[in-house]
């Protein structure tokens, strides 16, 4: 009795031949294409002229929309922020305080100074050193306070 195995290779060994006439043939075509056409691409020049149309094709004609929205988001934040790159040197300008007004805050620190003092730190008692004691003793103290 044949295994069902056996039963499927002997169904598709016909189709086994046609393949490998197929198989045959495309190989052909392939190896005849690249001898028509031999690879001079020696330099970096020769890559980019060689690749980039396919890089065009590839990666940028497909999405062309996103890469226009892009470039059009780009332009608006450049003209953005030249925009405002003048006007920020201007504000700058009106925004520094007068020399009489300066001088008024000079002189109020130097009355607050006066008023107030020194800034003398107040010395705090230094803290008890921690000696560990017996048990016995602990208990004692905690009895008599």
């Amino acid at each position: 009795m044949k295994t069902p195995r056996e039963i499927l290779l002997e169904h598709h060994r016909a189709a086994e031949l046609k393949l490998d006439t197929v198989r045959q043939a495309v190989v052909g075509e392939l190896s005849s294409q690249t001898t028509r056409k031999p690879r001079s691409l020696n330099g970096l020049a020769d890559w980019f002229l060689g690749y980039s149309s396919n890089i065009w094709r590839e990666l940028i004609w497909p999405s062309r929309h996103i890469w226009a929205g892009l470039a059009a988001v780009w332009i608006l934040i450049l003209v953005a922020n030249v925009s405002m790159q003048d006007h920020s040197q201007l504000a700058t300008a009106k925004s520094l305080p007068a020399p009489e007004i300066i001088m008024t805050w000079r002189q109020q620190e130097r009355l607050l100074a006066e008023l107030v003092g020194p800034d003398e730190m107040r010395a705090a008692p230094p803290p008890k050193p921690f000696l560990p004691r017996p048990s016995s003793e602990r208990r004692l103290e905690i009895l008599m306070a």
